[in-house]
This record gives structure tokens, sequence and C-alpha cells, in this order.
């Protein structure tokens, strides 16, 4: 049963088969752990040079999402949603790619135009504790901003860690330059939190919330999504999600609250 446990990969399998073997003979129970750890010993040093070796271009992995809807008759209606994330792990570094489009056009005239880029790179430290550094651009004229650029630097904590749960929690000094679309310019100092939730309610289905915040003098942002994630077929899933985004000091007649409902379709690779 190890070696078929070995052969698979299966890790928690071969923690299971140890456990037995310790409590009905441990004289043998020892020898099969020791076989074991000598197992994950190597599959660890496997894939540690492998990870060495890898090029730029090696050992992404992400998720594409894709929604959009057409209307036509007593109302004409388009929209579409796009998302891609990726994320690469090294030894050390972990280097996370954002990419995020939203367009809506009724009856010839645009009424949501909304676009961010985010790259995160993270230096971990050990298991849980890493350094961020966070550079993003988002452009949303109807919430009242041309451009808008994030910088940021800070600590990360992998607060829970579960096959089924994980919490990755930030916080950390941030500079923001905002362009808004009444030709006013502002930039200052911040304060940048983020969370990322995610919880794995069966093997097909599962909740996530992503929020974050920056806090400054002048105008501070407070945004969050919530999204349900059910696995269709292979790598392909649905998705519905739930996203709210708060400026505090918004160009007068701009309102300070945006909400977006998707339901798109999830690719991950």
């Amino acid at each position: 049963m190890l070696d078929a446990a070995i052969a698979a990969g299966n890790d928690a399998e071969v923690a299971t088969i140890v456990k037995y073997a310790r409590t009905a003979d441990p004289a043998s129970g020892d020898a099969v752990a020791k076989v074991a750890a000598e197992w994950r010993d190597e599959r660890k040093r496997a894939h540690d040079m492998r990870v060495r070796e890898a090029r730029v271009f090696d050992l992404w992995t992400g998720r594409a999402e894709l929604g959009g809807y057409l209307t036509t008759g007593n109302s004409e209606t388009t929209g579409a949603t796009g998302v891609l994330d990726l994320t690469r792990e090294g030894l050390r570094w972990r280097n996370k790619i954002h990419l995020q489009a939203d367009y809506q056009r009724s009856l010839g005239i645009t009424t949501r135009e909304h676009y961010l880029a985010g790259y995160e790179p993270n230096y971990k430290i050990d298991s849980r504790h890493y350094i961020y550094g966070a550079a993003q651009f988002e452009a949303d004229r109807f919430l009242g901003y041309d451009q808008r650029y994030s910088t940021s630097v800070g600590a990360g904590y992998n607060a829970i860690q579960t096959p089924a749960v994980t919490l990755d929690l930030e916080l950390g000094p941030a500079y923001r330059y905002t362009a808004f679309t009444d030709q006013t310019v502002e930039s200052s100092v911040a304060a940048r939190g983020s969370m990322d939730f995610a919880w794995k309610l069966t093997s097909g289905l599962k909740l996530t919330q992503v929020a974050s915040a920056y806090l400054q003098h002048y105008n501070s942002t407070v945004s969050g999504t919530t999204a349900l994630d059910a696995r269709l077929l292979g790598p392909l899933s649905a998705q519905l999600s739930y996203a709210v985004q708060y400026e505090s000091l918004p160009p007068i007649g701009r309102r300070t609250t945006d909400t977006t409902s998707r339901a798109s379709l999830v690719y991950t690779f």
C-alpha cells in the first residue's frame, strides 16, 4: 500500500498509512515512517532543483475569467468583463499579476469602463511571513478619475494555511497619485491593507473574499469582491461575484459607492 501511495504521489495517503502502521506494529511502523520520510526528502529536492532551473516564463499558474452579455429589441445593451490572474511560486520569491477590464454600453452610450493592472512581488521569509511590494494602475472615469497610480511595500502574513481555508493579510505604507476627471490632481502618502480569503466548501465549490483599503488624508478607497466558484468540468468553472468600491471624496457629481455583479466562466491553468 505504501509503494502504491508513493507511486501515486499522494502525500495524504502516505501519512495515513504511516499513522496506522505505527499503531498496528510500532517496530515495523518506524521502518515505514523512515521510507516515507526519505520519499518526502527526495521529492522536495527534486522540486527545489526544478524551481532553480526554471526559466522566467516557466512555473506560472493562473486563472482567466470571461463574462459578457448582449440584449436587443426594446433595449440595446452590451457588456463584457475579463480578469487574468497569474502567479509564479519560487523558492524565495512569489510573483503575482492581476489584470481586469469591465466595459458596458447601453443605447449607444458607454455606461461603465473600468481598467486595472497590478503587480505584486513577495519575498518569503518563512512558510507564513513575507515582505510584499505592490504597484497598481487604475482608470475609471465613472468613479471620477482618469488614472490612478499606487505603490506600496510592507509585511504579509499567511494567517490560515489549511487544505480547506487560507487567509493572507498585508499591511504597509503606500503612495498614490490620482488624476481626477474634474482636472484636479492629488498625490499623498497612504496606509494600505489587504485581505485574501478562500474557503473550499466542497471539492467543486469555493468561496473567496478579496478586500483592500487605501487610507489617506484626502480621498480614501475601500474595495472588496465576494465570489462563489462552482466547478463545471475539469479546469472550467462558473463564477458569481459581487464587487464594491467606495471613494470617500469623489469629484462633485460622482457617487461614493460603485457596485458590480458578474456572472462569468473561469478557466484555471
